[in-house]
């Protein structure tokens, strides 16, 4: 089918710039632009794109010797080798991707599902996955759902449709059943989650364990002095291990102290409701010398809460959080540590597993593989 492109062009005809008139109408130009390109067209599908087949009937050889030769099969002798190779170079050879995906039953990309792509902690994660990626000669298919289960479900389903091979997945704050996800199964697309795993047997998944480091955190401002230590969870169907809240109420048991049910405040991640939680456990009469923060977002949102309320940050105020981005290290109050995920690591080891599963034969079947990485606090 031919397919012309008109290009508008505006002509003053009679314009007097140099004292000569043109006489060449809109028409003419408009007709000779279109006459080129109908040209250009022409002579473009007129240059045959180079096959095996041309390849085999120019050196009188079967197509599939060029085949195997192409892809260094050890059957075929050197000399054969390198005269079709050297033949496939002179005309400028390109193997047909869509022949050789058809072919082998994949189309080498895998999709990569998250909840917001603006997080520095996301974009680490996505740096680890598209290296294992790229080492693999495979694309990355990227889907935000920006936290919501309707939209996480299309873009399943989108993913599905454009064939990815394989899904890595950080699910939504409100994935709870994750039957969209098991709809795949029947399509053989393996799916591996990272880092927010949905807390389900028989799943093969990548996370960091935050239970230590949360008693090593909460210690630390211990150490500093801090007897009232808030902490700021994140949405219920997040927690859904509870290593953070299980590392905080440890610290207390193994420090004796009281634990205080009034300290502990729940957030959705938005900042609206951080600043409810924060006005929950700044307004006690007793209020926390320190705030465990879920994130370092929610760890900024706090430390901007409490300048507006003219706190001093690290004298009435000191803050705790999760991810260590490399960001907050370029502020003037940054939190005083932060528990280190290693996001980067995580997407990497779920894209290995996700290989690993890529690469076994139809016929086996790999045990659902549960990876633990160990978090660390980081001291600012």
């Amino acid at each position: 089918m031919l397919s012309i492109f008109f290009i508008s062009i505006s002509v003053s005809v009679g314009a007097k710039t140099t004292g000569f008139t043109p006489n060449i109408s809109r028409q003419t130009i408009a007709l000779f632009v279109l006459y080129k390109s109908i040209m250009f067209y022409l002579h473009a599908m007129s240059e045959k794109v180079p096959t095996i087949k041309e390849i085999a009937r120019k050196l009188n050889i079967s197509i599939s010797t060029v085949s195997r030769a192409l892809h260094d099969h050890p059957s075929i002798g050197l000399r054969t080798k390198m005269q079709v190779q050297k033949l496939a170079a002179e005309m400028n050879y390109e193997p047909n991707q869509t022949a050789i995906q058809f072919k082998q039953g994949k189309t080498f990309t895998i999709g990569l599902i998250l909840p917001n792509l603006m997080e520095e902690y996301f974009s680490l994660a996505i740096n680890g996955v598209e290296e294992l990626a790229f080492k693999n000669n495979y694309n990355v298919l990227i889907g935000q759902s920006h936290d919501d289960l309707e939209r996480e479900k299309k873009i399943v389903e989108t993913m599905r449709k454009h064939r990815v091979d394989g899904l890595l997945v950080s699910i939504s704050k409100q994935t709870g059943s994750i039957e969209h996800f098991e709809q795949l199964d029947k399509y053989k697309i393996p799916v591996v989650f990272f880092d927010r795993v949905p807390n389900v047997p028989d799943i093969h998944s990548v996370w960091c364990s935050l239970y230590y480091s949360t008693i090593d955190a909460v210690e630390l401002l211990f150490k500093k002095g801090h007897q009232r230590i808030g902490f700021i969870q994140g949405p219920l169907s997040l927690n859904i291990k509870n290593e953070r809240l299980d590392g905080y109420i440890e610290a207390h048991k193994r420090n004796k102290i009281t634990l205080q049910e009034s300290l502990i405040a729940t957030t959705d991640l938005s900042k609206e409701s951080t600043t409810q939680a924060l006005e929950k456990l700044l307004s006690l009469k007793n209020k926390p010398t320190a705030i465990l923060a879920f994130n370092d977002t929610v760890a900024l949102d706090t430390i901007q809460y409490a300048k507006k309320k003219k706190m001093k940050i690290n004298k009435d105020i000191s803050v705790v959080s999760y991810a260590n981005w490399p960001i907050t290290t370029y502020l003037d109050y940054p939190p005083i540590a932060s528990v280190e995920q290693f996001p980067y690591e995580q997407g990497a080891r779920a894209t290995e597993l996700l290989f690993k599963l890529l690469n076994t034969k139809s016929d086996q079947t790999i045990p659902y593989e549960n990876v633990v990485l160990k978090s660390e606090l980081i001291i600012h």
